[in-house]
Parts: structure tokens; C-alpha cells; sequence
């Protein structure tokens, strides 16, 4: 059973308990295989729990310096009890210029101290003792964050001046690049946010008139990749023309919002909104690689293409790229191969007779991306493989095929 002796906060700070008669200190950190998070304590002495007791510096410290050790436990492997209590005298009692030269040679958690207010210059420049004048018993895990941000941007040799980093907060991107963007007007200086308003400004201006479509090749909720990149460069170009100064990494994080924003309209427009007005006159049927299969008839609610493509955003995965329209009363088909940009138009030549199947030929074609395949489903639907004429050239031999697949890709 074990007493509690001393607590500090509500929050994580390691805590002294008092467990058959010995001081330990206990503290959270890490998780184990199911996530939980792990508790780790070791023996401390009375001297120790004085200091403990009466400086907040101290005893965060020594928090910073065990840390590393409970990593070093992983998910399931006990404390090193006797580096943890190693720590103790060197970090608790010694002066503050021997905790200085101390933490020079130890690894300790730097994220942890600045969270609780430590001064980031005194930390940087060695005076660990003298950082934790300022610290606080409340945590800000954002000003962690953000000091690990500015010391990674430090290792890359990248330098933000003030309207950079304005603009990176505006997008939600100043500490995690790969963050989802979004506008937060409230997050930038009132004195610098007009300037960044303009930067903004001159990013919706040229991605006015551009927009990123549906691509039902990457699923319901996919869009087109060669999309995002046209609005990525138009936006990016534009900025640097107009604010030669903004550092790459800020001019990244306004075409990353554009493209996202225009992704989120992207998903929430019909696939309609894509598809000519054509219309098949003819029953169809759509399969897949996994046997599946849907028949469309003329007179229904929705497209021969939009039903298509509906068919094909439900079904496809990686397991899952290629996909067949037949017209049985002409005769005719097309096969997408998704994996490969190409597809392949099929006619009956001859019906089978006498016991023998029917005689199909097979030409083949590369396909330029998600328009590509939509101008070759709505041709198909119209016309049948005699409106694909235009759409080629296509190849009968298919070695030959494979040839020009390979050039194209290499190029």
C-alpha cells in the first residue's frame, strides 16, 4: 500500500509517495502494447523530497532527465532503478552550474520543460538552472510545439521572418506541416494580419477559374491528383510574383490550403456535375475484376457515365483496377485498366457458330488520366466503340501496345 506524500498540480507532474516505509517517486510516461500509459517509480530520499517539495525548477528537471529512461522501457521493460536514482543527487543538490555542465551530458526531455514555461533562450544556451525562473506548474503543450517546430527549421537551415511565420499560423501549418489547413484569422498578430490577407488574396485570385474534380479511380472520396498539382503551381507561382520576399515554405502552406479547400467542394459535388448530358440508347452492363456486376437501362434517373462511375468509385481498390462496359446488342465493350492509364475497345466480329465462340477484336489505347477515361466512357455510352475512333490511336498487336506503354512511361 502507498501513501501519497507529495502532489504537485493536477496535471502530469511526477508525484512522492511513500510505499513500506520508502520514498519513491512515481511518475506517467509512454504507453504499453495496449496504449495504456505506463507508471514507473523508483527510491528517493528525504533530501531529495525536500527539494522536491520547495523548487518547481528542481523538480521538473529531474522530471525532464527521467523521461528518457522511460522510454528506454518501451512498451514493457522495467525502469533502469539505478540510472533514475543516479539522477538524483547531480540534478536535485548539486549547484546550478554543476546541473548546467550536468545536462550538457545527459539526455533529458526538452519539450517538457518548455511546455512548463522555462525560458527557450537560457535552454538553448546551456543555463538550464536559470531557464526555470519562469516556470509554471501549468502546462502548454502548443508552446512545446512550437519551440520543436522552430529548432527542426533551425536543423534544415530554413529562417522565417515574421509574415512566414504569420502565414503559417493563418494556415494552421506552423508547427506540423502535413497538418489539414484551415483559416485562423484569430491565430496571426492583428498588425501583421492584413498583410497576410493579402497574401491570401493573391492565392484566391489564381485559383479563380481552376477547380479540383472527382477522380472515382481513388474511391468515393478521391480526387484528381494532376488537378491539385495545376492549382498548387498556378498559386504558387502567383504568390512568389507578388510577394518575392515569403519563404518557400509559407508560399507552400497558401497552395495547400487552396488545394484543400477546393478538395473538400470537390467531394461534395455530385458526380454529375462531370459527366456530359449524352445518353446510351442501349442496356448496359458494368463489371469488375471481382465478378461484380450492374446492369444500366435507358429511361432511368441517372447517366450511363454517372452510373458508371458511381459503380466504379463502390468497387474499386488496389485489388480491384479494372473495369468492363458491354453493350450486348452491339456487340461491343471497353476495358479500363486503371493500374496501367490504358484501356482497351472490344468488338464482335464474328457471333459463334456451330459450337464455337464468338471471334472479338481487340485494339488497345493509353488513356490520360481521370478526363481521359471520362471522354472515353462518354464516347462509349453515345456511340459505341466507333465514337472512340478519335479518341486513339489504337493499337491491335499487343506486344506493340505494351512498347508504346513502356515509352510513355519512361518519358
Amino acid at each position: 500500500m502507498s501513501d501519497v506524500v507529495f502532489t504537485r498540480g493536477s496535471g502530469w507532474i511526477p508525484s512522492v509517495v511513500r510505499e513500506d516505509g520508502v520514498l519513491r517517486l512515481v511518475l506517467g510516461a509512454g504507453a504499453d502494447a495496449n496504449h495504456e500509459p505506463r507508471t514507473f517509480s523508483f527510491p528517493i530520499a528525504e533530501e531529495h523530497l525536500a527539494v522536491i517539495r520547495e523548487d518547481l525548477g528542481r523538480h521538473l528537471l529531474l522530471w525532464s532527465a527521467v523521461l528518457p529512461l522511460c522510454d528506454a522501457a518501451g512498451t514493457r521493460g522495467p525502469l533502469d532503478e539505478e540510472a533514475a536514482v543516479a539522477l538524483l543527487d547531480p540534478v536535485l543538490l548539486a549547484g546550478p552550474a554543476a546541473v548546467d555542465a550536468y545536462f550538457r551530458r545527459i539526455p533529458w526531455d526538452r519539450g517538457r520543460l518548455v511546455a512548463h514555461g522555462a525560458g527557450v533562450e537560457l535552454l538553448d544556451r546551456g543555463q538550464v538552472c536559470a531557464a526555470m525562473r519562469t516556470a509554471t506548474e501549468a502546462s502548454d503543450a502548443k508552446r512545446a510545439q512550437e519551440y520543436h517546430a522552430r529548432r527542426r527549421r533551425a536543423e534544415r537551415g530554413t529562417v522565417l521572418g515574421p509574415l512566414d511565420a504569420a502565414v503559417l499560423r493563418y494556415t494552421g501549418q506552423y508547427v506540423h506541416g502535413a497538418t489539414v489547413p484551415r483559416r485562423l484569422p484569430d491565430a496571426v498578430d492583428a498588425v501583421l494580419l492584413p498583410e497576410v490577407m493579402r497574401v491570401v488574396a493573391t492565392a484566391e485570385h489564381a485559383c479563380a477559374g481552376l477547380r479540383i474534380g472527382r477522380d472515382p479511380r481513388r474511391g468515393r472520396r478521391g480526387t484528381d491528383k494532376a488537378d491539385w498539382e495545376r492549382m498548387a503551381t498556378a498559386v504558387g507561382a502567383a504568390v512568389r510574383r507578388a510577394h518575392p520576399g515569403l519563404a518557400d515554405e509559407a508560399v507552400r502552406s497558401v497552395g495547400f490550403l487552396m488545394c484543400s479547400e477546393a478538395v473538400d467542394r470537390a467531394r461534395s459535388t455530385p458526380l454529375e456535375a462531370y459527366e456530359e448530358t449524352a445518353e446510351g440508347r442501349t442496356v448496359l452492363t458494368f463489371t469488375d475484376d471481382k465478378d461484380a456486376e450492374k446492369k444500366w437501362r435507358p429511361g432511368g434517373p441517372r447517366s450511363a457515365a454517372v452510373e458508371f462511375w458511381q459503380f466504379v468509385e463502390d468497387r474499386v481498390a488496389s485489388d480491384n483496377e479494372v473495369f468492363t462496359i458491354e453493350d450486348e446488342e452491339r456487340g461491343e465493350g471497353i476495358q479500363v485498366h486503371f493500374y496501367a492509364d490504358s484501356a482497351a475497345r472490344i468488338t464482335t466480329v464474328r457471333e459463334g457458330a456451330g459450337g464455337a465462340g464468338p471471334e472479338y477484336r481487340v485494339e488497345y489505347g493509353l488513356v490520360d488520366g481521370i478526363g481521359g477515361y471520362r471522354s472515353l466512357v462518354s464516347a462509349f455510352v453515345r456511340g459505341g466503340c466507333a465514337a472512340l475512333d478519335g479518341l486513339g490511336p489504337w493499337i491491335s498487336d499487343h506486344a506493340a501496345f505494351e512498347r508504346a506503354r513502356r515509352r510513355r512511361g519512361g518519358r
